[in-house]
């Protein structure tokens, strides 16, 4: 049996952060990191398309929660201690350059995520972190006031573990022999598969700000829609995807999307669409593109609302202008499935939120166990905030856990 003060189970962002943090706080600490694959930081190394979207510059509290379809509330506290400004010093510290986009979104400089695996392997290395990679946890026990970890290559035992497996069925189900609740897992951060002609033609074609609904639901959300070759994408779907992740699981991912292409009020559409033909008589609707709506969009949905091809604007009634504007603004999609966002599979799910004490990220059931990430029922919308999450209560579980035995 191997020996350690400090074990963690989980090779991913959150595991390495941790392991890094608690060396800090307490250099004399044994620290490994027991890893199930022959690699490590595989999610950090596709993540943001290769990237690696490090965090989100959203720098108060409040609001970052607000991000967390699961997990706002608990998040609250700990934002307070370590957050997005925090995350970003930490990495600017250790020699990572980084830069704010346009839409809040945090990545390095070089626009590598291998930076920032560099960077945390080459820490972990410089505190003396080992790392064992191909050790599959097959058991955890309470064992004398310490842990006793069985994995594909051995026994090790430590004083104190770390949790930090991300969305791993196998874990769960050990945490549930601890008498931890699991909370059922289902996808999170998903695109929607539809099949309409009004989509078909058009994979591609960005509408810049449309608002979303589910019929039946209170569930809803803004943002940019990208159209795609199988339905649609972008910020728009994925909010509505991630806090709906419950609801629409429950539906097997069928159901009626309305969609308004111009984010305005239909009477305000009707009013709009009524002084412009006011102003246009002899031109084609189908050729006057109007709400700053992509000129293929624009045509689809005139071909959607029955107009005629030729029509003019003059030539059309009330009702026609009528269903013009139910097309420009409750438009009604049938969703029949969901596709993962690309490789950045994300879940909702994990261990019950309130079987962890948040100002110190342990376990309320176990002495000494500890958590950090999506191991947790803790997920987030697109834009880096699942990776803050990871690196907010990695520091923080990494503070107590650093703490030398005396203090412990």
């Amino acid at each position: 049996m191997k020996n350690y003060d400090v074990l963690i189970v989980g090779g991913g962002a959150a595991g390495f952060f941790s392991a890094i943090n608690i060396a800090e706080a307490n250099p004399s600490l044994k620290i490994a990191i027991l890893e199930r694959r022959n690699a490590v930081l595989i999610k950090v190394k596709i993540s943001g398309g290769g990237r690696c979207n490090v965090t989100h510059a959203e720098f108060e509290p409040k609001p970052l929660s607000l991000h967390y379809p699961r997990g706002q509330k608990e998040l609250l506290g700990p934002f307070h201690t370590f957050m997005t400004g925090d995350t970003m010093q930490w990495f600017e510290d250790r020699g990572v350059a980084l830069k704010i986009e346009e839409d809040g979104r945090v990545f390095p400089k070089s626009n590598s995520s291998q930076t920032i695996i560099d960077c945390l392997l080459s820490e972990s290395k410089k505190h003396q972190v080992e790392v064992l990679m191909n050790h599959s946890v097959q058991n955890i026990e309470s064992h004398q006031n310490s842990w006793k970890l069985t994995t594909t290559q051995g026994l090790f035992c430590s004083e104190k573990i770390m949790i930090a497996t991300g969305s791993n069925s196998k874990i769960w189900n050990l945490l549930k022999q601890l008498g931890h609740r699991i909370v059922e897992a289902v996808p999170s951060l998903f695109t929607f598969t539809i099949s309409d002609p009004r989509l078909e033609s058009i994979p591609g074609v960005v509408a810049k700000h449309v608002e979303l609904s589910v019929k039946d639901s209170s569930l809803q959300s803004s943002g940019p829609l990208l159209v795609t070759h199988t339905g649609v994408s972008a910020p728009a779907v994925l909010k509505l995807s991630a806090h709906g992740a419950l609801e629409l699981a429950k539906r097997n991912y069928t159901f009626d999307l309305y969609v308004n292409f111009i984010a305005k009020e239909h009477i305000q559409c009707i009013e709009d669409l009524e002084v412009c033909k006011g102003h246009f008589p002899k031109k084609r609707i189908l050729k006057t593109a109007l709400f700053d709506l992509p000129k293929r969009l624009w045509e689809q949905l005139v071909i959607g609302a029955e107009l005629p091809p030729e029509m003019r604007w003059a030539d059309m009634n009330k009702k026609q202008l009528e269903k013009l504007a139910m097309q420009l603004t409750s438009a009604v999609f049938k969703v029949t499935g969901k596709s993962t966002f690309k490789e950045e599979f994300v879940t909702a799910g994990g261990v019950e939120l309130k079987e962890i004490n948040f100002k110190t990220f342990e376990s309320k059931l176990h002495k000494n166990l500890f958590f950090a990430g999506e191991v947790l029922n803790i997920d987030a919308v697109t834009g880096g905030f699942n990776f803050q999450n990871a690196w907010t209560g990695a520091f923080i579980a990494s503070q107590h856990i650093g703490k030398s035995k005396s203090q412990g």
